[in-house]
């Protein structure tokens, strides 16, 4: 490949969207100026962020996530398993069961096969952690953040905190299509309470097995899916008692199915569809 070509792969799992380098191939040495980059979508490749696709000194292989501001995520629940499609189909790893390395940990993940190609994941995305340290949000912290009252802009609000491996709020309404996500997340993201900033999802309760969530992502704003906030927001339903333990998720771009197992493991099934592949050139 000539000089200052750079190869990627557009990727997306139910409508969250990342550009996939391979850096087993390829070399980048500004992650964080790239994402920038290739994130916008007028001047860039347009995408919900990067990952980068590595060699892993502990498991198959190794993700890292960059969003679109540059600062880097430590997990995303879609982008690992179109991660895990692209490792399978180019032959990094011909295993249906995959180990990733994550900033979140190692996630096993079994692949979904149809006619030799991956077309979609079960992913283990571990135990949620809902105490305060852990998401991290300030007060005592081994109080469990269930019910925390937030004044936000106008509103007074009641939020369920979970960390998946990254920060989670959770807000439960009654019409989750009517709720100014812009406005209000944009504020919660970075009240201080949350020395990291957070990533916040808007749920509603459609019966005891399905949910509606929209997602404002820490660092990215608005997307069509989050697999950690979904994943974060069956949790919040179930222990404020809104819903039973194995639900359908609807987002703004498909449906995912969550299962919080009675291991205490969260389990995320959902598709993985590579886009097309391209040169950036640098």
């Amino acid at each position: 490949m000539a000089a200052g070509v750079l190869q990627f792969t557009k990727m997306h799992g139910i409508g969250n969207d990342y550009v996939y380098v391979n850096l087993f191939e390829e070399k980048v040495a500004d992650p964080r100026s790239l994402a920038i980059a290739v994130s916008d979508r007028h001047f860039g490749v347009g995408s919900d962020g990067l990952i980068l696709i590595m060699p892993s000194k502990t498991s198959d292989v190794r993700m890292r996530m960059f969003n679109p501001d540059g600062s880097e995520s430590e997990m995303c629940g879609n982008g690992v398993r179109c991660l895990a499609k692209y490792a399978y189909d180019h032959g990094i790893c011909r295993s249906r069961r995959m180990r990733v390395e994550t900033g979140a940990g190692e996630k096993s993940i079994t692949l979904i096969l149809r006619g030799g190609r991956v077309i979609g994941a079960r992913v283990d995305m571990g135990v949620p952690d809902l105490h305060r340290a852990a998401i991290p949000m300030k007060g005592r912290p081994d109080e469990l953040a269930i019910n925390i009252p937030l004044r936000v802009l106008w509103k007074k609000l009641a939020a369920t905190c979970v960390s998946m491996g990254n920060p989670h709020c959770i807000i439960f309404t009654r019409n989750v299509d009517a709720v100014p996500l812009e406005t209000l997340a944009a504020v919660i993201e970075t009240l201080p309470i949350f020395p990291k900033r957070v990533n916040v999802t808007f749920a509603q309760v459609l019966n005891r097995s399905e949910i509606k969530v929209r997602t404002w992502e820490r660092g990215t704003g608005p997307t069509l899916a989050c697999g950690t906030g979904t994943c974060a927001s069956v949790v919040a339903a179930a222990v404020t008692r809104r819903t039973g333990r194995r639900v359908e998720a609807h987002v703004p771009g498909g449906i995912l199915m969550i299962d919080w197992t009675s291991s205490g493991r969260v389990m995320m099934t959902g598709p993985a569809v590579e886009v097309f592949t391209g040169e950036w050139m640098r």
